[in-house]
């Protein structure tokens, strides 16, 4: 899984993992996306990153033994949307 996210500064979409090798600073204008938390944020970051392939791979190991039930997905994405939701609403000033 290769998350993917925009800068509320500028608006340009980067990987994770580029902000993961750039210490938590923004790979295009090198500025921190958490000048105080940088460590913290990198490792959720890595976190989140290693978690989601962990979920899409178990996922994909219950799906081809072909199991009798079926999962429900919205138990699965809604507490995601929900933590994705609270990234949407924080505000960045710019400038």
């Amino acid at each position: 899984m290769k998350i993917k996210g925009t800068c509320k500064r500028d608006g340009r979409e980067f990987l994770v993992e580029q902000v993961i090798a750039a210490g938590g600073e923004c790979p295009w204008d090198g500025e921190p996306f958490e000048a105080d938390y940088a460590v913290v944020l990198v490792d959720a970051l890595r976190d989140a990153q290693d978690a989601g392939a962990r979920l899409v791979s178990a996922l994909e190991r219950i799906a081809d033994v072909r199991p009798a039930f079926e999962l429900d997905g919205s138990t699965v994405l809604g507490p995601l949307r929900a933590q994705l939701e609270k990234l949407e609403r924080n505000v960045v000033a710019r400038g």
